[in-house]
């Protein structure tokens, strides 16, 4: 009954982290149409690369926002014969995926940004619609990456972390974008392509960044060392159990899968040990989020 209970508490956590996954992707969806067809249509008339590059960011936040939709809705599927464990690592392929998009974009803005400054002549004035348009971007995906970095905070998924500092980057782009946009105005016409250099750049990183934390959470990457002592604090703190040793994590989307041995006195009975074990799994279970414990019961000889 007890385990059962655990199983249905972890269904309505994913449950949960869908509902508000899809929700606050949505929104990023409507936003990201608004700004990219601004942004880039008034990139084009009034002669600014540096918005017409923070429009293709915003477009790349829209192709992002996507991948999310699909990677949370195949997430939440029941495990199969296939996929005993669920399909929970379509949430890493989606950060993977997310992080490639970035860094193809950041590459072409680095492209197109070096040959405008190659030839300064042909760089254009901006026309100073260009710095509202830049200013007003900036408030909204400011606003769109606090919100969704609460929900992404809130269900704890670090899918939605990555697609809310995705949002922030873009922010941080259009801040860049305006000032390049003021020095273009001020008569120093290469700021403007120097502004869509430094947005390739951030947008380069950033998707490198994420690239290289998705591959090593699909290779089985080991949760970090203060997860791993709260769930030791947890077993060694069950009834019964005296010691663990190998305990080895690995993640599996934003949830863990846990293998430990367990150290119990070998003059219990089978059931007596069995019971301790079980009381082990889902003390872990309900007080982390861990997918599976598999426990391997080692008798002390005393």
């Amino acid at each position: 009954m007890q385990e059962n209970k655990v199983v249905d508490d972890i269904n309505n956590n994913s449950h949960e982290r869908f509902r508000a996954a899809r929700k606050s992707t949505w929104i990023s969806v409507f936003v990201n149409c608004l700004l990219t067809l601004w942004q880039i249509v008034t990139g084009i008339f009034s002669g600014s690369q540096g918005l017409i590059a923070d429009g293709i960011h915003s477009l790349s936040d829209l192709v992002a926002d996507f991948v999310v939709l699909i990677a949370n809705h195949k997430s939440k599927k029941d495990p199969d014969d296939d996929h005993h464990y669920g399909h929970h690592r379509y949430e890493n392929g989606a950060s993977l995926i997310l992080g490639s998009i970035l860094f193809i974009v950041g590459i072409g803005m680095l492209w197109s940004a070096a040959n405008k400054i190659q030839h300064p002549e042909a760089i254009p004035q901006v026309h100073i619609i260009a710095l509202w348009v830049a200013l007003a971007a900036l408030v909204f995906k400011e606003l769109l990456f606090r919100y969704m970095l609460a929900v992404a905070t809130r269900v704890k998924s670090s899918m939605l972390v990555a697609n809310a500092w995705h949002a922030r980057s873009d922010a941080a782009s259009s801040l860049v974008v305006a000032l390049g946009i003021i020095g273009n105005l001020l008569g120093f016409k290469f700021l403007d392509p120097v502004a869509a250099l430094v947005v390739g750049l951030i947008v380069t990183k950033m998707g490198y960044s994420f690239m290289a934390d998705s591959l090593h959470d699909l290779m089985d990457r080991a949760v970090d060392i203060e997860t791993e002592e709260k769930i030791k604090t947890t077993l060694l703190a069950t009834d019964g159990v005296e010691g663990i040793h190998d305990l080895k994590t690995r993640k599996m989307g934003d949830l863990v899968i846990v293998d430990v041995h367990l150290e119990i006195d070998g003059h219990l009975s089978v059931k007596e040990g069995h019971d301790i074990a079980v009381a082990a799994r889902n003390a872990v279970l309900n007080n982390h989020h861990v997918l599976n414990v598999m426990t391997h019961v080692d008798p002390l000889n005393r």
